[in-house]
């Protein structure tokens, strides 16, 4: 780290030396171009292999001393390629199909033009949620009840095949206090709804100060990983440990 302006090349070439250091971040295989701006921002641009690799590069970058910004230009690998049209009939899917957003009234972007798919009105009404795909990118827009509210939908956009990236622009309104009780909340929320996770009762979720740790056990190493990548997956969530047991 810095404790004057930063040099370009040695704060690149250090920042870089970290990520190296990080093993969720593979730049062999997912090469990062990194660079500084004039106005000491650093840039991370490229894909990179999972959702855990993306936040803990930018918090990564984010950490260094006398940098005054991330601009994050990363984006996820997907699994599979898809089309936005299909990505977007997806995710529409999936998000009708939630029953905590039956309530929502739902819009999608196609064609330039937002198209009304579910409508809620009236005092009962949690949301009103905007959905666009622009090259494997989901962009969420408008509101919902609670972070629970805001957190699931997101999490239903990484689900989605072929996603890139999720941009929650979701406001909670009323607005609402975040805190460790309620990322807890919401990931138990999440495992339960994840198909591939058939015992969501066997795992325990533990959060403090916004870094996730999961315990108890499950039956495949492919379960105790799409465990920690569900919780990856949730907004404002910092880092993940994972001490689930895999056992018959």
């Amino acid at each position: 780290m810095q404790n004057a302006r930063p040099n370009s090349h040695s704060t690149v070439k250090s920042v870089r030396a970290a990520l190296e250091r990080e093993s969720r971040i593979d730049l062999h295989r997912w090469p990062v171009s990194i660079e500084l701006t004039a106005d000491d921002a650093l840039v991370l641009e490229g894909e990179v292999g999972s959702v855990a690799a993306k936040k803990r590069a930018l918090e990564i970058a984010g950490s260094w001393l006398n940098v005054r910004g991330v601009v994050d230009r990363l984006h996820v690998a997907p699994s599979e390629r898809k089309g936005d049209g299909a990505m977007l009939d997806s995710l529409t899917a999936s998000l009708l199909s939630a029953a905590e957003l039956k309530n929502c009234t739902l819009r999608v972007v196609k064609k330039g033009s937002a198209r009304m798919v579910q409508e809620s009105g009236g005092e009962d009404s949690s949301g009103d949620i905007l959905v666009s795909v622009k090259a494997g990118i989901v962009t969420l827009d408008g509101w919902v009840l609670s972070l629970s509210h805001k957190r699931m939908a997101g999490v239903l956009a990484w689900w989605t095949p072929g996603c890139r990236d999720v941009v929650d622009c979701l406001e909670v309104l009323p607005p609402e206090q975040d805190n460790d009780d309620e990322v807890s909340d919401a990931l138990s929320l999440v495992l339960e709804m994840d198909p591939m996770i058939p015992h969501p009762e066997q795992i325990h979720v533990q959060t403090h100060n916004y870094v996730v740790t999961l315990e108890g056990l499950v039956t495949t190493e492919t379960e105790k990983a799409r465990a920690e990548q569900d919780a990856w997956c949730l907004f404002a969530v910092d880092k993940v440990v994972n001490r689930l047991a895999v056992g018959g």
